[in-house]
């Protein structure tokens, strides 16, 4: 946490503080499985024979894609529990001099958005405020899932391998191109580079929805987590955590592209902390893993074994031909940390 105490810096709050946070919740509702749990993307309400599985989760960046962004990163939390993504509810806040053509923009998006994964907006709320400087987005998505179909975060268990799609620092590196054209092209990132990562929300994409459904139809998973704010660190960290295992990540299984490391080399990012929606981790018995690796290939999406799941003593660890270390931890997301060096 920073130094001084009532300072905390954009992004996610501190682990310890949100885990403070969390213990003064107390769940009397039985009906309630799955509650507010670090790492955990859903809650899981029971309804008889199928679970109803509850997210929530803002759009704070500028961005013109401000409804796309909501839609698709709310229904990633929802698909990783195996449950299907069903209801929408949204909050739109808006800076004052907001035109009325820009709040129509957004909330077309959403609904062509939502259209294009089935699901139904069924209310929210949209105001003008004067305590705010750009557009502000909140989401609620509501799922269902079969209970015998359910996927936890915390399901890992020792022995699993560990497998990723796509690869990580997607989302990141799209944004650092949109967003910090002149800072690359300036550290010798090509124009070509930087246009092709631009694209990088699109293809291959934020959205995990087809990558978790080509697994589950192909193989039972132990675990699933999407990687959002933090990367690929903080998800590794959080499964491991809510599973109370240990793990070992080899840095030389794992996917990242070309263009994600000229990005990070010239914005001196760790990639394993950037932000990485599009890249799902899952958990899941090693004998499964060549089929389902086949099953997204099929699809056109890449995945590789990039570790396996340990005993919790065996502690979170970052393999590399040269040596074994502790897995490096981001007290905030690398991409967050980049804007305030360049801003």
């Amino acid at each position: 946490m920073n130094n001084k105490q009532d300072n905390l810096l954009p992004g996610k709050i501190p682990g310890e503080l949100l885990n403070n946070l969390l213990n003064k919740i107390n769940i009397n509702d039985p009906r309630v499985v799955v509650g507010a749990e670090i790492g955990e993307d859903a809650a899981l309400l029971d309804l008889g024979d199928k679970y109803l599985t509850i997210t929530t989760d803002p759009i704070t960046f500028a961005t013109d894609l401000l409804g796309w962004y909501l839609v698709n990163i709310n229904a990633n939390d929802i698909a990783v529990t195996g449950a299907k993504p069903k209801w929408l509810t949204t909050t739109l806040l808006f800076p004052t001099h907001t035109k009325p053509k820009e709040i129509s923009k957004i909330f077309d998006d959403i609904l062509a958005a939502c259209k294009k994964i089935d699901v139904t907006v069924i209310g929210g709320h949209t105001e003008i405020t004067d305590s705010i400087s750009k557009p502000i987005a909140i989401g609620t998505m509501l799922g269902e899932v079969k209970k015998e179909e359910t996927v936890l975060t915390s399901g890992a268990k020792p022995g699993d391998t560990i497998i990723l799609t796509k690869g990580i620092g997607i989302e990141g590196t799209s944004i650092l191109c949109r967003d910090l054209k002149t800072i690359l092209i300036d550290n010798g990132v090509p124009d070509t580079t930087i246009k092709a990562g631009k694209d990088y929300l699109f293809e291959p994409g934020i959205s995990i929805i087809k990558d978790v459904y080509t697994i589950l139809n192909t193989a039972k998973v132990n675990s699933m987590h999407d990687l959002t704010e933090g990367g690929l660190s903080t998800g590794i960290i959080e499964m491991a955590t809510a599973s109370k295992v240990g793990v070992v990540i080899n840095s030389a299984d794992l996917i990242i592209s070309p263009i994600t490391l000229d990005c990070c080399r010239a914005t001196s990012i760790n990639p394993l902390g950037l932000l990485s929606s599009g890249a799902l981790i899952a958990t899941l018995n090693p004998s499964n893993v060549n089929n389902v690796i086949a099953a997204l290939s099929k699809e056109n999406i890449l995945c590789k074994k990039i570790g396996y799941v340990t005993e919790k003593e065996s502690g979170i660890l970052l393999n590399s031909p040269k040596e074994t270390i502790e897995f490096p931890r981001f007290n905030r997301d690398e991409l967050a940390r980049c804007f305030d060096m360049f801003n």
